[in-house]
């Protein structure tokens, strides 16, 4: 390295050692685009000595080829790796770093600041206790400054820097460190940051970034690195309630049955009295065993394995507390959402939900409000776009433990995650329960569905016809319920048109609309099955996780996905409400195969070629299946 600490050579287990006894901070770097901060860490690299010199080399010479500095290093290529970050001169993904000086031990986040990246900034600010809010001095406060100062509010860190960097573009003036100042403080009034402090920086020119600057003679404050070395970020997280969600349940042998995981808060010993959430079940301590040996006390943060004086049923995802201090239970949350996706969040569209080790089904019921990151007011809204912040209603598919984040970060937050690609889609932090799910119970009826499907002599289900408007569903579900009912079987349908003039009169057509609609008639479908009836829903239904979550909530054995194939063309062509014509005119938004998705089906049990069978041929298709397979 360029730097070599005499230790190392005379004395490497005491150089070790010293490193070892450091204190760590994790900080992240953040603000609009081209405020710094891949130069600012590079600075602090660069001037720490800590940079290899094969690593000096090749800066060296992507400067040339790449730099954006003339003859100088161009200090930011030591965080921009990517090619694309090298070649656009931007950041784009999170570059974490380490370094070290006498004082202490970093770790770095250097986020994007590109408002379409700001999920990325979301991801390195979850877990740092310290934020650098970097702005140009030139231009002073902007939108994504706001945005990103309200997300590191949002995720609970408590200590912030403002740094105002290029301030050699200015001419080191006081006066305009002091106007961006007043401007960002007098905006910080409204987020929940106790601890703020600004500092004028050049980055380029290492101006009071390690050492006091003598053109800026004007600032008596500390460096930035004096800072980030003596800053304290403490936070008691032993003080507080006992938290540890479970991880893993340990069984080597048929002596041993411990309960690992790692301690989100607080402390436990041996005899401590614990609980199980959501079960309620309590026992006490008995060891605290780690790979070292057992403990006689362990804190928050490390890994340990529970063993119980008594045999109780605990599995992965239960989360064990003190017996006199439990977290809260619900399935239904109040919660901040940072949506992280480029489709928009859709309430009534079915996610996962994953906390510090649980993975639920959960539907965002209702979009409370959306907040305007440059205000901070809250404002109406049905969807939320990429990057838009919103508080929502949250419907668990059951009660799940939890704290609120503002009291415990990690049993506090979750993450939201598309059912189908995998992918995060969110993140939130729970603000609180809607209910206590303690409270709330099902209410156990004498008469069954088995009973009164038994009355009936059928077996109940929902034949769900989905297809293009025009295609023939609701032809088809008619022509069915005469010949069923002309059998004497027990049936209702539910029709997409009728339905709209009653259960659905309050919704449009758009996507979000059209989730809600798909949602309050699975869950009257269900309630008909539930009823002992043959159930025909005849609805467009264009999502395929609408459709997915209408199965879901029915069972695998009482739904029957019906897809009326029938191509857009001979659809257009029979128009028979006139609404094709009318989309194609313009004069009606969002329809289906025009100007909003249809998604076909993959693997519907039913397919009836709308458009070369005739109706009485595919009503005799879906009988002849239901008979076949044991409904009638």
């Amino acid at each position: 390295m360029a730097h070599q600490d005499k230790l190392i050579s005379e004395d490497i287990l005491a150089y070790l050692k010293t490193h070892e006894e450091k204190s760590l901070l994790r900080f992240i770097t953040c603000g609009s685009v081209d405020d710094g901060k891949s130069t600012l860490i590079g600075r602090m690299l660069y001037d720490s000595k800590l940079i290899f010199e094969d690593q000096l080399a090749a800066i060296e010479s992507d400067s040339k080829k790449v730099g954006t500095t003339g003859d100088d290093i161009d200090l930011a290529l030591l965080v921009d790796g990517l090619q694309a970050e090298r070649e656009q001169g931007i950041t784009i993904d999170v570059a974490y770093r380490f370094f070290s000086t006498e004082k202490r031990k970093f770790i770095v986040a250097d986020t994007p600041g590109h408002e379409q990246y700001t999920r990325n900034m979301a991801t390195g600010a979850s877990s740092a206790e310290l934020a650098l809010i970097l702005v140009d001095a030139r231009k002073g406060v902007l939108t994504q400054t706001r945005r990103h100062s309200y997300i590191v509010s949002l995720l609970g860190i408590k200590n912030v820097v403002l740094v105002v960097n290029k301030m050699d573009l200015v001419d080191y003036s006081q006066s305009r460190y002091d106007e961006v100042v007043e401007e960002y403080l007098e905006f910080a009034k409204k987020l929940d940051i106790p601890n703020i402090i600004t500092t004028p920086i050049s980055a380029l020119k290492g101006e009071n970034v390690i050492s006091p600057s003598e053109k800026m003679h004007w600032y008596h404050g500390p460096t930035l690195l004096g800072h980030l070395e003596t800053v304290d970020v403490t936070t008691d997280i032993a003080a507080t309630d006992f938290r540890m969600p479970v991880q893993w349940v340990n069984r080597p042998n048929l002596d041993f049955r411990g309960f690992s995981g790692t301690i989100a808060s607080g402390r436990i010993k041996p005899g401590d009295k614990l609980a199980v959430s959501p079960s309620g079940k309590t026992s006490l301590i008995d060891r605290i065993v780690t790979f070292d040996g057992d403990l006689d006390e362990a804190i928050a943060g490390q890994a340990v394995t529970l063993t119980l004086k008594d045999e109780i049923d605990i599995s992965r995802g239960d989360v064990l507390s003190k017996a006199d201090a439990v977290p809260e239970l619900s399935d239904q949350l109040r919660a901040h959402i940072l949506w992280m996706q480029d489709e928009e969040m859709l309430p009534g569209r079915p996610y996962l939900l994953k906390t510090a080790s649980t993975t639920v089904p959960v539907v965002i019921s209702d979009l409370h409000h959306k907040v305007n990151v440059n205000t901070l007011e809250e404002q109406a809204g049905k969807t939320l776009e990429l990057n838009e912040v919103g508080v929502c209603n949250l419907a668990l598919d059951r009660a799940i433990p939890f704290d609120a984040y503002k009291d415990n970060r990690e049993t506090g937050s979750f993450i939201l995650i598309d059912r189908y690609t995998n992918s995060t889609v969110g993140a939130g932090m729970i603000d609180f329960g809607l209910r206590r799910a303690r409270n709330i119970v099902w209410q156990e009826m004498d008469i069954s569905k088995a009973t009164r499907a038994e009355q009936k002599g059928q077996k109940p289900c929902v034949l769900w016809f989905t297809g293009l408007s025009g295609a023939g569903k609701s032809t088809v579900a008619n022509l069915v319920e005469k010949k069923l009912f002309a059998e004497g079987r027990h049936t209702y349908t539910l029709d997409g048109d009728n339905v709209r003039h009653g259960l659905n009169k309050d919704l449009g057509f758009t996507d979000a609309d059209r989730v809600e609609n798909i949602r309050r008639v699975s869950e009257t479908a269900s309630l008909f099955v539930d009823a002992g009836l043959l159930v025909l829903v005849s609805f467009i239904s264009p999502f395929r996780s609408e459709r997915r979550m209408a199965r879901e909530l029915m069972g695998e054995k009482e739904f029957i996905e019906v897809f009326v194939d029938t191509p857009l063309e001979v659809c257009e062509e029979r128009d028979p409400k006139g609404l094709y014509k009318k989309a194609r005119a313009g004069d009606i938004k969002n329809f289906t195969g025009i100007d909003s998705a249809y998604e076909p089906p993959i693997n519907a049990e039913i397919v009836l070629a709308g458009d070369n069978t005739s109706p009485e041929q595919m009503a005799d298709q879906v009988i002849a299946d239901l008979k076949g397979r044991g409904y009638i």
